[in-house]
């Protein structure tokens, strides 16, 4: 019986402070459909920079070069923002 009471109160001081510093719950995590459409997204758009990369030569390789370098900057950017 004691260890349930602990475990009550802890959980309501949790509850406490997440709502207090809503950084402490972590990330949360895209819904299901979202990391699906992100996926075909992001699978379709490498697959037209490919293509561009050969059809188009070196500024096929330096449009791509650009993008990737842009979104890795953004993610970087993004978990440095998040305190990561």
């Amino acid at each position: 019986m004691e260890s349930d009471r602990d475990q009550r109160e802890f959980d309501r001081i949790v509850a406490r402070l997440v709502d207090d510093f809503p950084g402490l719950a972590g990330r949360r995590r895209w819904p299901r459909q979202v990391r699906i459409a992100v996926a075909v997204f992001g699978g379709l758009l490498w697959g037209l920079l490919s293509v561009a990369m050969v059809a188009w030569g070196a500024a096929g390789v330096v449009l791509t070069c650009v993008l990737v370098a842009a979104a890795v900057a953004l993610l970087i950017a993004d978990h440095y923002r998040r305190g990561g």
